[in-house]
């Protein structure tokens, strides 16, 4: 087989030298010499000779042999050397496998020794790692212990913050709720979850969401905390006021993260300084009740020593005379101390200007002081510097008041030596005068570190055995000189006395005239008072002026022997032992509805009430006790529109005036027919549900009027009107109507009263709408 393998691998060879043309033509050649020999040797052996015939054949046979052999052999080639060259490729492949064997068993070793390494360096990270497991489990518990610590403490905090009933809330940035506590929630009627991602105009009102959102941008603008007070709503209608608090809120990292909200519920306090402002009205009533009763001997004093001035009297008795009534006049005055110490405390001070008879007055403060003095035996010097006007324009109750206050205090505290009254006037322009009255007195003199505490209320000279008043009355004076435009100071030395000087800025005026009474046919008056004394002394100064005066001493009284027809004028007394002017007004005010009253004049000694309160009630003026001659003449004047116009401020329309009292409490015919249509049972369930409802009714109405919310107010009066109506309380419904219509006059001025009067009518109202059904129900 190795020589035929080496033959075929050399004809392999040679095949691919030649090429197949000249291998074609070679083996061609080759056999036809092949056979030409043994052709010619054949018949050469046969014949023993060679013929040109065996050359023929020799040639013909090698061209149709070569062919086959020549295709034979190309295929033979071929196929071997295909079986050559994938020979040659898997050994090729085969080196390189056995090149990668090596190359992964060697890789295999290194491996092999790592891994020895990691296994080592495993056992001892699993050591590691187990104490560190160790660690880990313990680390994880104290972590487990630290979050239920703080789970507890923000479910504390935040069960803390929900408990406060105060507001707290937290916004974002955007203006977005991101949180609240249960406080807020009650007042939204919303929960916390349902208020994440609102706005503040998607929760308030917009005129509350306004005032929040402006509020929120001062803090984001100005970056710093903010405090208002703020009206706010529940869902109820009810309204409370609080104080509000913001403060911007940081991260970690120090952005700004939104702002903190806190809201504190101050409504009480607000009705508590409303019940404050109540008891001032009740300390008022009582100041206005008690000046009323201590005025009324103190007007028979003056009016009965006015009568005596009017009678002859020798030298000592008019001095008497006169004597008294100084006295009652300055009396009159403590009264007027009192009133305006009260008027101080509510801000309510004020003072008139009008022209006044400053020689008169100043003549009055000589009289008084002087007689004061000689009861002590010390002396007076009046002093004059410059010219003393005859008038000027000022209030000469208060400035009489201040120096009599002065001159008081002088004599009181001079046990010897003299008071000297001083008087400097200096002009300044041709109508206006600076003028001061210094008041000395030689008496122990103040302390240098007191001369200004003595101004203070209630303030007394440590030491002083004179100090036996009260303490009001510098502090007082210095208030009404200071109203006046002035001021009070005063110097002084230890043991020598004090000297008080009141600095005042005037304008000049003409002396004013006595009241002239014009000529005119005389007066039918009615004149209702209680006190005989007052009815002696009007009564007296009445029929001197020329009048025909009939007395009432009581409010029934008046009613019965009041006519329209049969007087021109009514002097009504505002306090009377059993009912008021203001009452008897009304009444007459409905009686005569279609009638023209007379004029209504109100007697009265409260300095208290302005002329605008007595217009309301119908009265056309207002004379103050005690009565005297110029007041009653102006008062006339004016009213019968006789010489200048009446100063008091325009009367209402006496006919528009309802008396309360005449209208009627309940609405008996539909109580009745609610009784014979829909039953007993129907009616009273719906009082009592009434009953149920009108106490929350009152408290949101009460909400709004310390809120001063108009709308609120008069929303809930609608409310209260349409239930109160659909029930037969007719008294009820009118008032809350009343209350329900800011259109009407001074509504401001009188709602909280007909609030407060609603809500102390409506429980008897109530009472006397079930006895109406129970009555009914009897009957039938």
């Amino acid at each position: 087989m190795t020589p035929l393998k080496n033959l075929a691998t050399y004809y392999v060879h040679l095949l691919s030298r030649l090429g197949v043309v000249k291998f074609t033509i070679s083996l061609a050649s080759a056999i036809i010499l092949v056979a030409l020999a043994i052709q010619m040797s054949v018949t050469f052996a046969l014949t023993g000779q060679v013929s040109s015939v065996d050359l023929v054949r020799s040639v013909f046979f090698g061209l149709i042999i070569t062919p086959w052999a020549v295709f034979f052999m190309s295929v033979v080639v071929e196929q071997i050397e295909d079986s050559r060259q994938r020979l040659s490729k898997m050994i090729r492949k085969l080196e390189k496998m056995r090149s990668r064997d090596l190359q992964l068993t060697n890789k295999l070793k290194a491996n092999i020794s790592q891994l020895n390494n990691e296994i080592d360096e495993r056992e001892k990270a699993e050591a590691a790692r187990g104490q560190a497991m160790a660690n880990l489990e313990q680390e994880v518990r104290q972590r487990q212990q630290a979050q239920q610590e703080l789970e507890e403490h923000s479910a504390l905090l935040r069960s803390f913050i929900d408990s406060s009933p105060d507001l707290v809330y937290y916004r974002n940035e955007q203006g977005q709720f991101s949180g609240c506590n249960l406080a807020l929630e009650q007042l939204v009627g919303r929960s916390e979850k349902q208020l994440i991602g609102l706005t503040p105009y998607d929760v308030y009102p917009e005129d509350i969401a306004d005032k929040i959102v402006e509020t929120d941008h001062q803090v984001f603008d100005n970056d710093e905390q903010l405090t208002y007070e703020q009206w706010l709503e529940y869902p109820d209608g009810r309204k409370a006021f609080f104080e509000l608090r913001k403060v911007p809120f940081y991260g970690r990292n120090g952005n700004r993260l939104g702002l903190l909200g806190f809201g504190r519920d101050i409504t009480e306090r607000m009705r508590h300084q409303a019940n404050i402002e109540k008891a001032n009205r009740d300390k008022t009533q009582f100041i206005s009740t008690l000046s009323h009763e201590l005025r009324t001997p103190l007007n028979g004093v003056v009016g009965l020593s006015q009568m005596l001035l009017d009678t002859p009297l020798n030298d000592d008795q008019r001095k008497h005379v006169n004597t008294i009534l100084l006295s009652a006049t300055t009396l009159g005055n403590i009264f007027n101390d009192i009133i305006d110490l009260d008027k101080l405390d509510r801000r309510r001070f004020a003072v008139s200007l009008e022209p006044m008879d400053f020689k008169a007055l100043v003549t009055d403060i000589e009289t008084l002081t002087e007689m004061q003095l000689q009861s002590k035996g010390l002396d007076f010097r009046f002093e004059q510097i410059g010219p003393i006007p005859n008038s000027i324009m000022g209030d000469p109750t208060r400035l009489r008041q201040v120096l009599w206050n002065l001159t008081h205090n002088a004599v009181k505290f001079t046990e010897q030596g003299e008071v000297a009254l001083t008087i400097k006037s200096e002009p300044l322009s041709e109508q206006e005068v600076q003028l001061e009255l210094m008041i000395e007195d030689t008496g122990p003199g103040i302390p240098q570190d007191q001369l200004e505490e003595i101004f203070a209320m209630y303030y007394q000279v440590e030491g002083s055995k004179s100090a036996t008043g009260t303490g009001i009355g510098l502090s007082v004076s210095r208030q009404l000189v200071r109203a006046m435009g002035g001021d009070i100071s005063v110097s002084s030395k230890e043991g020598e006395g004090s000297c008080f000087t009141v600095t005042l800025k005037v304008t000049l005026d003409a002396i004013p005239d006595e009241a002239e009474q014009i000529d005119h046919p005389p007066l039918d008056i009615l004149l209702v008072e209680d006190v005989e004394l007052n009815v002696t002394i009007a009564k007296a100064l009445l029929e001197k002026l020329g009048h025909y005066v009939e007395v009432a001493m009581s409010g029934e009284q008046a009613l019965e022997v009041f006519d329209p027809d049969n007087f021109d004028l009514v002097l009504l007394d505002i306090q009377l032992p059993d009912m008021t002017g203001f009452d008897i007004a009304k009444r007459w005010q409905e009686q005569f509805a279609e009638q023209h009253l007379p004029p209504l004049v109100a007697l009265t000694a409260n300095v208290v009430n302005s002329k605008s309160e007595f217009a309301k009630a119908g009265m056309v003026d207002v004379i103050h006790k005690p009565i005297n001659r110029n007041a009653v003449v102006h008062c006339f004047n004016s009213v019968f529109a006789i010489g200048e116009e009446p100063e008091a401020e325009p009367a209402v329309n006496p006919k528009q005036a309802l008396s309360r009292s005449s209208m009627p409490i309940l609405d008996l015919d539909l109580v009745e027919q609610f009784c014979e249509t829909i039953g007993v049972k129907v009616l009273n369930d719906s009082i009592n549900l009434f009953k149920q409802v009108m106490p929350d009714y009152m408290k949101v109405l009460e909400s709004n009027l310390f809120a001063k919310d108009q709308d609120g107010i008069a929303s809930e009066a609608h409310k209260i009107k349409g239930a109160a109506g659909s029930i037969g309380l007719a008294r009820i419904q009118r008032l809350a109507n009343k209350i329900q219509s800011p259109e009407l006059p001074a509504w401001w001025d009188n709602v909280e009263d007909w609030i407060h009067q609603l809500s102390h009518d409506y429980p008897e109202d109530l009472k006397l709408l079930d006895k109406a059904i129970a009555d009914f129900n009897n009957n039938d």
